[in-house]
């Protein structure tokens, strides 16, 4: 099979959809499948003419015999290619409709519904990646469910961690710095817990939305947490590795997630987490390996982070239950395959 995943630049993240198409990728060409990845420039979602052309040319560069796969992400900057994209059975990768991102202005939120309304329909085939995402696009964007598949992101085999050993209590939150993360929510709930002794560590690109990271550091500022807070950007591996090894409490306070691929790997290394519901990200943790509160109830998880930083034989238990529970995720051989499948049927 010859397959072209049309993704916005840069393919390098190490966490989120970026993450999951790569490790598609890379699967897909072990199994001896031709896949490439071509790079969209431009703005996007709310694609600009760059966006607009880097697309069409991608499109248009397409050999007769190569399955066009788009990312979402991407998917509103094809907008007048409706009936070219339907022409060619182009499958959709949508990890969460770009209309639900936060932090856009509602004509914004508008004009990507619109793209996506009229764009998902005619795909001929749209892989999501988890049924929360496949109820939505049924219910609100007229997708067929027959025409759409779930494939959940795997998990790669990580060695358990150990933790900070103390003494104070290391919180690890990965996302990228745009508004649907809800990293001011979790810092404002982390900021009534000035009795307790935590660090913060952000990991996640800020250049998607500057505005919105300059504010973050405001906020922290304003709240006078600053000191308790770092913003590492968008770590390697080395380090992402290092922060997971020393890492207590995993914490997201995201208003929805297609996923929630951060969280599957807290779980995969045994570390608690503190999540808000968004998305398909509660059906992740449990309530005996971590908590989860209602997306922008910053009240709430603050009660609940205390108790996860005060109580230490608390904190150990729900670390045993992640353990356990990361054991159960699906690894990303068997979810390579079930992506070919899909893609095939």
């Amino acid at each position: 099979m010859r397959i072209s995943l049309l993704v916005p630049a840069p393919l390098h993240a190490i966490s989120g959809g970026t993450a999951y198409d790569r490790a598609i990728l890379e699967g897909l060409r072990a199994a001896g499948h031709a896949a490439q990845a071509i790079e969209l420039a431009g703005r996007h979602p709310l694609a600009d003419d760059a966006a607009r052309a880097s697309a069409n040319a991608a499109f248009d560069s397409l050999p007769a015999d190569t399955l066009p796969v788009i990312d979402g992400f991407g998917l509103p900057a094809f907008r007048d290619r409706a009936a070219a994209l339907a022409a060619r059975r182009t499958v959709g990768l949508i990890h969460h409709p770009t209309a639900l991102e936060t932090g856009h202005t509602a004509p914004e939120r508008a004009a990507l519904h619109a793209a996506e309304r009229t764009l998902m329909p005619l795909l001929g085939r749209v892989i999501v990646t988890s049924p929360a995402t496949a109820d939505r696009l049924a219910a609100d964007f007229g997708v067929d469910p027959q025409r759409i598949a779930v494939v959940l992101p795997g998990t790669d085999n990580a060695p358990r961690s150990p933790g900070s050993g103390g003494p104070h209590c290391a919180i690890l939150s990965v996302g990228t710095l745009v508004p649907r993360k809800g990293h001011d929510v979790l810092l404002r709930a982390l900021a009534k817990l000035f009795d307790l002794d935590w660090r913060l560590t952000i990991v996640g690109n800020a250049d998607r939305d500057p505005v919105h990271a300059h504010a973050l550091h405001a906020l922290a500022e304003q709240l006078s947490i600053a000191q308790r807070v770092t913003f590492a950007g968008e770590a390697d591996a080395a380090t992402l590795e290092s922060l997971w090894l020393g890492t207590d409490i995993f914490a997201l306070a995201t208003y929805w997630e297609g996923y929630g691929m951060a969280i599957a790997e807290a779980l995969k290394r045994g570390i608690p987490a503190a999540i808000t519901a968004g998305g398909a990200a509660g059906a992740l943790v449990t309530p005996l390996s971590g908590v989860v509160c209602v997306p922008g109830d910053e009240v709430t998880l603050s009660k609940s982070l205390r108790r996860l930083i005060f109580d230490l034989a608390l904190r150990r238990a729900s670390a045993e239950a992640a353990w356990a529970e990361g054991r159960g995720l699906p690894c990303w051989p068997t979810q390579v395959r079930a992506f070919a499948e899909a893609l095939a049927g």
